[in-house]
């Protein structure tokens, strides 16, 4: 279980060595050298990024978390864990201790605390300031949701005997049904992965165009957009934030409440879908000098990266098709794609609230379980951005608890 749960994290201080499928046209350490080379890839490292500095000291941390259920923490005594695409963890943003005892918030910290009364998800939420103290330095390791395919669909061989005969025949027949009418863009993203071509223009139309019948690629989709923002960026905010060790978080704010209007109310990155055109458009704006190459790096990333995320090492990419792809062949050959259409599938059952705890109590305790045994607070997504999530199990303890101090917050203008 572990080396499944190590396939499922990035290490940041080690070269990337994961096993992959055979075919493709770039290996994983040619595009960690390309990231890299671009102008904020230095912060891909913990020498450059204070977060990953800071997880790894050993020393104590200080997280920002918002809440909105300040009176039930206080009557309970305990913070909740949140689950979702990333497994059940406390989530906040880095805050940097400065003279006189102030707490600086990290970008992204400081982007919640201004947005908060605007955001239908965040608004009357409370600051709250959760202080960890590891006792010895963590790894510095980051939870890839990329990767957690082939968990989702362990848990829900695991778990599937809680399903009606209806609910799962429901779920399995959309996966089909889903697999079915991608095929075409699924081959190409494949095709363009082993060396092949596609103009920017028709591919990027042919995704906006797939993803309403197959979300599961608005999460990639945005995955690339944005961190070809954050690694890309030169803007004046960028290089302040730069020079601070962080990465610009507030570009993929930006990029997702631009590209779909509700996204305060519901953070759903299976709604963002912009074609060529509007790609070109929303990156321009938010930095013109990036447009122009935005396309051909969606197109070329994220390929190898659905390859590298979907198939199994034992699979060559360019001997594989999707179209009449039965689910046995999926399971055989592309566990982890399946993994990810399975878990999103069961989360838009009816009976999901009820089932929930069934399929994700499982998941958090393998991840608390792993992580415990790096002792780890795990960096969020697939580069170390500025959010973490803190676990709440330690060794010897039980996991729902949290051993961390807990305050409440306020703001000034020094932090």
């Amino acid at each position: 279980m572990h080396t499944e749960w190590d396939l499922a994290h990035n290490d940041y201080s080690a070269l990337p060595d994961r096993p992959l499928p055979a075919g493709l046209t770039d290996t994983e350490a040619d595009w960690h050298q390309r990231l890299e080379q671009t102008p904020n890839g230095h912060l891909l490292h913990k020498d450059g990024n204070a977060m990953l500095a800071s997880l790894t000291s050993g020393g104590p941390v200080h997280l920002l978390h918002l809440t909105r259920s300040l009176d039930a923490i206080r009557s309970s005594g305990h913070l909740l864990a949140s689950t979702g695409c990333l497994i059940g963890a406390v989530y906040g943003s880095p805050l940097t201790p400065l003279p006189g005892g102030a707490l600086r918030p990290h970008n992204l910290g400081s982007y919640l605390l201004d947005a908060r009364h605007g955001l239908a998800s965040r608004r009357d939420s409370t600051p709250l300031v959760i202080q960890v103290t590891p006792g010895r330095p963590a790894p510095a390791k980051g939870l890839n949701y990329l990767r957690l395919g082939g968990i989702h669909l362990r848990t829900y061989q695991a778990c599937r005997h809680v399903l009606t005969a209806a609910e799962d025949d429901q779920v399995l027949r959309s996966v089909v049904d889903r697999v079915c009418v991608a095929a075409p863009l699924l081959d190409k993203l494949l095709h363009n992965a082993s060396g092949g071509t596609t103009p920017d223009e028709s591919f990027i139309d042919a995704l906006a165009a797939t993803v309403p019948v197959f979300p599961y690629l608005g999460y990639l989709y945005f995955e690339t957009v944005a961190e070809y923002l954050m690694l890309h960026s030169t803007s004046r905010a960028t290089r302040e934030y730069a020079d601070r060790g962080e990465m610009n978080n507030r570009l993929y704010k930006e990029l997702a409440f631009s590209a779909v209007d509700s996204m305060g109310t519901l953070f759903d990155l299976g709604r963002f879908y912009p074609d060529h055109a509007r790609l070109l458009d929303l990156v321009g704006r938010i930095e013109p000098g990036l447009a122009t190459s935005a396309a051909d790096y969606v197109r070329r990333r994220m390929s190898h990266l659905f390859a590298t995320t979907s198939l199994t090492p034992r699979q060559d990419i360019r001997d594989f098709t999707f179209h009449a792809a039965d689910l046995g062949a999926m399971a055989e050959t592309a566990p982890h794609l399946l993994g990810q259409l399975i878990f999103r599938e069961i989360r838009l059952l009816d009976r999901y609230p009820q089932l929930y705890h069934c399929f994700e109590q499982a998941k958090a305790m393998q991840a608390w379980a792993y992580w415990n045994r790096g002792h780890l607070d795990a960096v969020q997504r697939r580069q170390p951005q500025g959010r973490d999530r803190h676990q709440p199990g330690l060794p010897q303890r039980p996991v729902h608890r949290l051993d961390s101090g807990v305050m409440q917050a306020g703001t000034s203008p020094t932090g």
